[in-house]
């Protein structure tokens, strides 16, 4: 998921901070290709050793996208709610204008803290009934914490499957969970290969079907449009609607 955050600084010219909320377990910087620059993390502020600008990594292809990790992998401490809604505040301060909190797994403590600043959220499942359940559980969360404007992702689509009736549709899991739909991305090996070269989906000069999906959930998470990618689409009617989406916009 680290393309849509980035799709909103390269594309949209907003200025957006990712936190790295998993503590122990950090992996963002690796999608980005960033690990080798992560020195100071949001611990290491709050410890005194640092300030936040250095903390924050700004990205040397998208000057408008920084990266805050939580912690190191071997680093352990007790974020509280309070020490969270601090980082989100000081980010802001910096000009800031989307800090998007990619949360642990889990809905223990540390969810609870990482989800604290929020003004709203983005639930990200699949087609999958386990993975539904899950979703639900995390929307009632939400809910429990004053986080009412919520957005659904469906990733890993296979409209193969959903002809076949072997796999649920878009439709069928937004009626589940009673969400507003912001997007579905379809199954893409691209994504695979994308995420182990640290070299985003959004980045490729031929778009894929799946990076086209993203761009798409991006401009509807700022309000830019509300038109859906047909995933059963051909490719090439799939160029021509964004051509006219960019050009109408």
């Amino acid at each position: 998921m680290e393309s849509l955050p980035i799709v909103v600084p390269l594309r949209l010219g907003y200025k957006v901070a990712l936190v790295d909320a998993d503590i122990g377990l950090r992996n963002l910087d690796l999608l980005l290709g960033l690990e080798n620059r992560v020195l100071y993390t949001a611990i290491d502020i709050l410890d005194g050793e640092c300030r936040l600008d250095q903390a924050l990594i700004r990205d040397k292809r998208w000057k408008n996208l920084s990266l805050l990790s939580i912690s190191r992998n071997r680093q352990r401490y007790n974020i509280t709610r309070k020490h969270m809604e601090q980082l989100v505040e000081s980010i802001q301060s910096l000009g800031y204008q989307f800090v998007l909190i990619d949360c642990p797994a889990g809905i223990d403590v540390g969810f609870i803290n990482a989800i604290s600043p929020a003004k709203e959220a983005l639930i990200v499942t699949t087609p999958e009934i386990t993975s539904i359940r899950d979703a639900d559980r995390v929307a009632g969360l939400l809910e429990a914490n004053n986080i009412y404007n919520t957005k659904l992702l469906v990733n890993r689509v296979r409209p193969d499957m959903i002809q076949k009736n072997d796999m649920m549709s878009v439709r069928d899991v937004q009626e589940m969970l009673g969400i507003p739909l912001l997007g579905a991305i379809p199954e893409d090996q691209q994504v695979i290969i994308s995420t182990n070269r640290g070299e985003p989906l959004v980045l490729q000069k031929k778009l894929s079907l799946s990076g086209i999906a993203f761009e798409n959930a991006a401009r509807r998470l700022i309000g830019k449009q509300d038109y859906f990618i047909d995933l059963n689409t051909p490719y090439k009617g799939v160029f021509q609607k964004l051509g006219e989406m960019f050009t109408s916009s």
